[in-house]
Parts: structure tokens; sequence; C-alpha cells
């Protein structure tokens, strides 16, 4: 009786994940043009950005293979989403750059750990951590307030 319950409980979990796939949320994988970058202070500085910032904070992002499997395609298109929302590196210049970004690494924030889970290559050692906050404090100003060309 509990074998049957588990089995029919399993059926049922695995049917609701194949109907899921259906939902077309997650699934454009489109990234649209880069009109303009901040003006980097060095090619170090844009690539620890290119590392740990770009899936989420450009037009740029690269989609694995994952990231077209519900519900997990929801959850990276929503952080895609909100990402280029907040702060979006290919699109400098078009307004609400307001912070700097390295403030959001000195709070802890960024890159979130569920990203650095699946991107390690984001896992900065404190070296490299080190010397990206002082780029984007020479990129965007140490105090904030955003700004680039």
């Amino acid at each position: 009786m509990i074998r049957r319950a588990i089995g029919m409980a399993g059926l049922v979990v695995i049917i609701g994940l194949l109907a899921i796939q259906l939902v077309p949320y997650g699934r454009d994988h489109t990234n649209p043009p880069v009109l303009a970058e901040p003006k980097w202070d060095s090619p170090a500085t844009r690539a620890y950005a290119v590392t740990a910032c770009f899936d989420c904070h450009s037009n740029q992002s690269t989609w694995p293979w994952y990231t077209s499997i519900a519900p997990i395609s929801w959850l990276v298109q929503h952080d895609v989403d909100e990402g280029r929302a907040s702060l979006n590196f290919s699109e400098w210049g078009r307004g609400g750059e307001q912070e700097n970004p390295a403030e959001g690494m000195t709070e802890g924030g960024m890159p979130p750990f569920v990203y650095v889970l699946t991107h390690p290559s984001a896992s900065f050692s404190d070296a490299d951590r080190a010397a990206f906050l002082k780029g984007l404090n020479a990129t965007f100003g140490g105090g904030g307030g955003g700004g680039g060309d």
C-alpha cells in the first residue's frame, strides 16, 4: 500500500515536471544588441565584470543547457530580467545607473551565492576581489553616484 502510494506520488511529480515544460516563460534566451558600455578603467576590470556580472547585468548573457528546463529556466530568466533592469552594462548611458556596482559586492550580495555555485569562476580570491573592487571604484567613482560614457 505505501509502495503503491509512493509510486503514484512519483508519477504525479514526473507528469507535473513534464507539464511545466509547456509554460513558455524562461525560454526567451535572446541577447539584445549592445548599445554602449561604460568606459572601463582597464581591460582587467571588464574581464572581472564579464566573469561575475555579465550573465545578469548585460545583453551578453550565456544560456547553459539547464536554462531551458523549467522551473530552473523561470528562475534564471527572472534573475536576468531583474539584473538587466537594475544595471545593464550593455546599455550604459540610457539612464538609471545610479550606484557604483562595487556597492553590491561590498555588501555581499553580488554575485549571488547560487550563481557562484553554478559558475565557480565567479568565486574570486581575496586578491582578485580586491582588484575588481578597485577597478569598479576607478571606473564608476569610489563614492557611488555612478556614471560613465
